[in-house]
């Protein structure tokens, strides 16, 4: 299964592709969508759109995992990556490709067993599941990969219990 994985956001939105096979997981491409930060959001979403539909044509995912906005004292800031998330969706939805959305609280207990993890412990998980010398750079990309890395883990479960019946 091949799955991208979306961190939203109207300047930096982070991807991350990976694929499971045969119970291993490999990365395939990681990076951040960039957009200028005082260009009015039309062009940004535009930009974002264009983007995302390029990340698809070139790597086929079977499903997109997109990480819902966090809510605590920002929520022009929410509001802002809900568009982003949207977007994310959007464009999936035009391919037909399956969409998850994962909140942060389940990214983090699916990718280092414990929904109180810090960034750090998140991107160090991320870098050991993956096999990497480095922790994934800039930390929206790290972010990507561990939606994509937690929507794996669901699936995994998933599979897990279904054949229990």
């Amino acid at each position: 299964m091949r799955v991208l994985g979306i961190d939203p956001g109207t300047i930096a939105m982070g991807y991350g592709i990976v694929e499971s096979r045969n119970e291993e997981v490999a990365l395939l491409d990681y990076g951040v969508l960039d957009c200028p930060a005082h260009s009015p959001i039309g062009e940004r979403l535009s930009l974002l759109y264009h983007g995302l539909e390029q990340i698809i044509s070139r790597y086929y995912p079977d499903a997109v995992a997109v990480e819902q906005p966090f809510v605590a004292k920002n929520v022009k800031s929410a509001f802002a990556i809900g568009r982003a998330q949207a977007l994310a969706i959007l464009v999936a939805a035009n391919r037909g490709i399956v969409v998850c959305e994962y909140t942060p609280a389940q990214v983090k207990q699916r990718v280092a067993n414990y929904g109180a993890s810090s960034k750090e412990q998140i991107q160090e998980m991320v870098r050991l599941q993956l096999g990497l010398p480095e922790i994934p750079w800039p930390s929206d990309a790290a972010d990507a990969l561990a939606v994509a890395l937690c929507h794996l883990g669901e699936v995994h479960l998933t599979n897990l219990l279904g054949g229990q019946g």
